[in-house]
This record gives C-alpha cells, sequence and structure tokens, in this order.
C-alpha cells in the first residue's frame, strides 16, 4: 500500500508542476487534496490492512503526501497568480507618455523666481534672510506689533484662526500669520542689534479670491535696528531697492499713511519711465512699542521697516492681469516664465 500511496503523490505532484493555469490548480485541489480525493480515498483504506504497525506506517506516508500535494499546490498557485497578474497588468497599461520635442527641464514658479530675485537683491544691499514660523502666537503676530485686543486695525487683517491651545495660553490665542512682521520680533528677541533682515514667506488672510488678492499669498518685510537711524535711511534704502530691482528708469517716493507697528508711518510708491506711479508697499519708523516688545530700548535704538507682496511684484514686472492665473496650475501659462 505504501508503494500505491508514494506512486499517488509522484504523480499528483507531477500533474501539480505541469498546471498552466488557476483553473487547472483549482481541479488538482479538489482531485487530491478534497475530503472525496485520491489520497483521502487511500486513507480510507488503512482498516484494511492486518496489523497496527503497518496502519501506522501507511498513515504516515499518507499524511506525508497529503503535506507535499498541500505545499505543491500553494507554490504552484502562487505562481500562476502571479504569472495572471501580470499579464493583466500589460493588458491593462495605458501609455500616458505625450511626445512634447525634445526634452525640456522644469523651471521655478513665477513666484519663487520673484521671491528669489527679491532676497539676491536685498542681500545685495547687505541685508540677510530671515524666517520664522506660519503658525504664529496671537502675541508675536499681533500684540508685539503694537495691536492688543481690540486694537481697531486688528479688524482689518481678517483671521484665520487656529484650533491649537498653546502652554499656558488661551483659544483663540494661535493664527495662521497674517503678515512676516512676527519674524522681526522673533529677531529682535534672538538676536542683538544691529539688525539688517527681510523675511519673505507665505501668509493666511480670509480673502475672497479676485484678480488682485489671495487667502494665500507671499510677503518680503525688511527690518533695520541700528543706532541713529532715520526717515532718510528708510528713504535711501526704499530708492536703492526700486533701482536694483526694476531699473534705473524707476524712482520711488514715500506718502505718510498709518500703521500700527510704525510711527511715523508711509506708503511707497514707485514711478515708472512713463511717469506713472503705482503704489507698491507700506514703510515706517518702528514704533517704540514694538522696540520695547523685542526686548530693545528705544532710547538707544531705532529703526526702520518696510514690506510688500512678492506676488504683487510678480505679476506688475511680467504685466499679469489675475493674480489667479499664478496659481491655476495651468502650463500653458506657467511656461510663459
Amino acid at each position: 500500500m505504501i508503494t500505491d500511496i508514494i506512486a499517488a503523490k509522484d504523480a499528483a505532484l507531477a500533474d501539480i508542476e505541469a498546471a498552466a493555469s488557476l483553473e487547472d490548480i483549482v481541479a488538482l485541489t479538489t482531485r487530491y487534496a478534497g475530503k472525496k480525493g485520491e489520497l483521502a480515498a487511500l486513507k480510507k483504506q488503512l482498516g484494511s490492512l492486518d496489523s497496527i504497525e503497518q496502519k501506522k506506517a501507511a498513515g504516515a506516508a499518507v499524511n506525508d503526501a497529503m503535506s507535499a500535494v498541500d505545499v505543491a499546490l500553494d507554490a504552484r498557485r502562487a505562481v500562476l497568480s502571479a504569472a495572471a497578474l501580470a499579464e493583466q497588468v500589460e493588458n491593462e497599461r495605458l501609455d500616458l507618455t505625450e511626445f512634447m520635442g525634445a526634452p525640456t527641464r522644469g523651471h521655478a514658479h513665477l513666484a519663487t523666481q520673484a521671491w528669489e530675485r527679491l532676497e539676491d537683491v536685498f542681500v545685495g544691499l547687505g541685508f540677510r534672510v530671515a524666517e520664522g514660523p506660519e503658525v504664529e502666537t496671537d502675541w508675536h503676530n499681533f500684540e508685539a506689533l503694537n495691536m492688543p485686543i481690540g486694537h481697531p486695525a486688528r479688524g482689518e487683517w481678517d483671521t484665520l484662526f487656529v484650533d491649537h491651545v498653546p502652554p499656558g495660553g488661551e483659544p483663540g490665542s494661535t493664527v495662521l500669520r497674517t503678515h512676516t512682521s512676527p519674524v522681526q520680533i522673533r529677531t529682535m528677541l534672538a538676536e542683538e542689534p544691529p539688525i539688517y533682515i527681510v523675511a519673505p514667506g507665505r501668509v493666511f488672510r480670509r480673502d475672497t479670491p479676485d484678480a488682485t488678492h489671495m487667502p494665500v499669498f507671499h510677503q518680503i518685510e525688511g527690518l533695520v535696528i541700528d543706532r541713529n537711524i532715520t526717515m532718510a535711511d528708510l528713504a535711501g534704502t526704499i530708492d536703492a531697492f526700486t533701482k536694483a530691482y526694476f531699473g534705473p528708469g524707476f524712482n520711488s517716493r514715500l506718502r505718510p499713511s498709518y500703521f500700527p507697528f510704525t510711527e511715523p508711518s508711509a506708503e511707497f510708491d514707485i514711478q515708472r519711465p512713463d511717469g506713472s506711479w503705482i503704489e507698491l508697499g507700506g514703510s515706517g519708523m518702528v514704533h517704540p512699542n514694538v522696540l520695547r516688545a523685542g526686548g530693545l530700548d528705544p532710547e538707544e535704538w531705532s529703526g526702520f521697516a518696510f514690506g510688500f507682496g512678492i506676488d504683487r511684484m510678480a505679476i506688475m514686472r511680467h504685466g499679469v492681469a489675475d493674480i489667479r492665473e499664478m496659481f491655476a496650475d495651468d502650463i500653458r501659462f506657467l511656461e510663459q516664465f
């Protein structure tokens, strides 16, 4: 009987090895490994054997045969399943490539180009680049900049609040920064003057997108803290920047204005070669309260600050009519710059 069992096992293994499809494996599983299969039928014949020793030997042989068949079925099933999947993938494969002529490299986004160019200009003027977090505390974003709770100017910023309470803070005291001015406070608290920095970055306001506004946009702000800094230094810096960025045919001017974090404050405009003026951003002498919040004595130190939109600079430079075009991911628009 053991000879019959070995012969049945060898025949089963040979059939399994020759199986060409998963359907064949299903049929062979029923034929050899099922309860009514050929090996199961041999197991039922154990009762006809004469001695206990013969039954034990034959039973062990049947169990070994059934185990070998199960292992062989699993292995062959895995191979055929992988082959079937590969065939399906190949049959369903889509060619998503598009012929675009000679291979081309991508380039920096229009806003990134303006960001990097502005950094280069200010670094050339003696500034260094500073950074800060986009999620800010109410204190850094408003209070340290001379806008305490209840200050009417805070209502003009359309603030987006974050559902997070910092240690020791209160609900509603965490915001997405509305400007990059908090970097000025963090720099003053972390470093000793003199300070000459520009702080480019992404800012957030609850604005409805239109041709000139986006709820997420980019700003760059400058800060100078040193001894004996005056409005003349601010005006000279703005004029030097204007000529370095736009060209020698452009001029600048300051117009009186109001900002809570500077005193006196001024809007600055640039004059194009055709004589027309366009508003660029805000500026002014750092308010004494802001210097105190930064840990500096306003009797010893003075400084100026300025800021404007990077995205606006980009659309002005390239004559883009709608700022939303910059963020629509239309390759036809982006590849022009």
